[in-house]
């Protein structure tokens, strides 16, 4: 029986709103992240399949197929071809389950899964602006839901109220996800994940970016706490206890075992099990959760059988409220920081988290890790892979 593996998988550092990559063409960024791919592993890209390409915010730069715009940009071959894929938060973690589902299935022997976003050009909601062809959802999806409009920053507000999260509790989750991001940029964690770039700033000025631009040191609950809510004046969700708002892109190469022994590929890591379910969508993030049950069903495993989770950091409240549920190990959790430190660029979140994971795998020897992502509307995809 065939199998998806992924052989490699590598990520630029994540920039923050205007900053080091915000000049960038997401198609540049994207080919960039390709490119490096390929190098390191030694890649024909002529024998890729397909590069399945994770994006939300398909208009301007990242519109006309970003994935199809990526693999020209890096100069592959012409009949090398690309899906672009909108899952919302999840699509680059979508991207990576349809490759291994063509790798699996023999449509595919080669393929690229992978995603960005390029939040400073293209930002949040863009593509809801233009009024004039209508709005998203429509009249028959609200009405089913007594006329709410959905909102994630509502959602999370409507997490940590079920919950019982406090305004500290949320907080110092998110500053443990800058001081665990931070020990890991400088224990050099993240060394042989990050491909670096070139980037150019404003005043034309040239250097070399290679590190998450959007940790913070030195912050304490006291500096958190003057922060004023973000979507309810008596609510606990900030700025600070939410995700950043962020550029960058990532890759992981997926093949079958065989194909890899025949090219003189080790894999990393055997993509074991991947699911995703549907929430509601009022709340709309708690996806995690069921998505977290669910690919343990399926794989026979328990939580305790995880080595390494990464959650998905959208907002801390997100997060607590799946360890709550799950149980699991908060020193498992996110171990080299999320999405509050390191950013969110939505598109290529997915595969950013995939890569930090299966690299951390590797580094410490862990077995099986477990991934799982809100996502938009109110769905999640998790995946669980197994350690070669």
């Amino acid at each position: 029986m065939r199998d998806a593996v992924i052989v490699d998988a590598v990520r630029t550092a994540v920039g923050k709103r205007g900053g080091a990559l915000s000049r960038m063409h997401a198609a540049s960024l994207s080919a960039h992240v390709l490119g490096a791919l390929a190098d390191r592993v030694r890649l024909d890209p002529g024998l890729v399949d397909d590069v399945v390409w994770g994006c939300v915010g398909t208009l301007g730069m990242q519109s006309g197929c970003i994935a199809r715009s990526a693999v020209l940009a890096a100069g592959w071959p012409e009949h090398v071809p690309g899906v672009t894929v909108d899952r919302q938060c999840g699509s680059s973690q979508q991207a990576v389950h349809q490759a291994a589902a063509g790798v699996i299935s023999g449509q595919y022997d080669v393929a690229v899964a992978g995603g960005v976003e390029m939040m400073s050009a293209v930002p949040l909601g863009s593509a809801r602006a233009a009024g004039d062809f209508g709005e998203p959802h429509g009249p028959l999806v609200w009405d089913r839901y007594n006329g709410v409009r959905f909102n994630q920053g509502m959602g999370a507000q409507l997490i940590a109220d079920e919950y019982g999260l406090t305004r500290t509790e949320l907080d110092q989750h998110a500053l443990d996800s800058h001081a665990r991001a931070a020990a890991a940029i400088d224990g050099g964690r993240f060394k042989d994940q990050i491909t670096a770039v070139d980037v150019t700033d404003a005043e034309g000025r040239t250097h070399v970016f290679d590190t998450d631009e959007g940790v913070r040191r030195g912050g304490t609950l006291e500096t958190l706490a003057r922060l004023r809510p973000a979507f309810d004046e008596d609510g606990t969700i900030t700025a600070a206890n939410s995700s950043q708002i962020s550029d960058g892109s990532a890759a992981l190469l997926i093949t079958t075992s065989e194909f890899a022994e025949a090219q003189g590929w080790t894999p990393i890591a055997r993509i074991h099990t991947a699911v995703v379910t549907g929430t509601d969508p009022v709340t709309m993030l708690k996806g995690p959760i069921p998505a977290t049950a669910k690919a343990l069903a399926k794989s026979g495993l328990s939580v305790d059988d995880i080595g390494a989770f990464e959650i998905n950091e959208a907002f801390a409240s997100v997060s607590l409220a799946w360890l709550r549920e799950t149980g699991a190990d908060y020193e498992r959790l996110n171990p080299n920081g999320g999405a509050m430190a390191l950013g969110h660029p939505i598109g290529g979140s997915g595969a950013r988290l995939m890569t930090t994971l299966v690299h951390h795998m590797r580094d410490e020897g862990i077995r099986y890790g477990l991934q799982s992502m809100c996502e938009g509307g109110g769905m999640a995809n998790a995946t669980i892979l197994e350690l070669i």
